[in-house]
Order: structure tokens, then sequence, then C-alpha cells
């Protein structure tokens, strides 16, 4: 590596490196962060973080019904999520479509059914 360093009141204040070296430290550098993000990731995985897909998360920020979101995301039909939770699947249909709110209970059992937190269905 090609260092040149820049002396202001008799100390070295600068460093030139090319275009090329400096582009080399960039990666470097970026490699590392991720290195460092993946690794956070997997730890958080490992205690029991879900990581949740880009399509599923930007299915939930464009408003679309979560209930719904996370049934199809854990590969529930309606007729299947009711019956794992005894309720009718119209009943499902009708929370998913807004036309009715559950109860806590219900929510309850659809969230643990859903492997997910009460408020991520709300």
């Amino acid at each position: 590596m090609n260092i040149q360093t820049i002396a202001q009141n008799g100390q070295a204040a600068f460093v030139v490196v090319s275009i090329a070296e400096w582009e080399a430290l960039m990666a470097r550098l970026e490699e590392r962060d991720d290195t460092a993000e993946a690794a956070r990731q997997m730890a958080a995985i490992r205690a029991g973080e879900e990581m949740l897909p880009a399509g599923m998360v930007a299915r939930l920020i464009s408003g679309e019904n979560p209930l719904k979101v996370w049934r199809e995301y854990r590969g529930f039909t309606l007729r299947a999520l009711a019956a794992e939770i005894g309720i009718s699947s119209a009943a499902v249909s009708k929370i998913e479509t807004g036309k009715s709110h559950p109860s806590v209970a219900t929510l309850g059992k659809l969230a643990v059914a859903l492997g997910c937190d009460m408020e991520d269905l709300t």
C-alpha cells in the first residue's frame, strides 16, 4: 500500500492513498460490517427472534390485514386456521375483512396458532 502523509504545523494531518486503495479499504470495512450484522442476526435467531421475509413486511406496511398476512405466511387456509382455534371459517374471514373484531380470547388463540404476538395481528 502506497501511503503519503501531509504534515500541518509539523504533525501528520492528512493521509493520501490511491483511489483503488481507498476503495479496497472501504470494501473491507463494509465486509466487516456485513459480517458483524450477519452475526447479530444469527444470534437473534438462535435466541428465538424470527426474521420475516421482506415481502411479508411489505404487505404489512401497505396496510394489508395482518391476520391474513400471518395466516398465509404460516400456510393456513381460512378453514384450517378456524378449525385450529375452534371458530368458523366465516368468523376468520370477517376478522380479516374488518367486518368484525375478535375478542381478546380469540385474538390470543389466533396468535398462538400463528406463532406470533397478539400485537402482530392488530
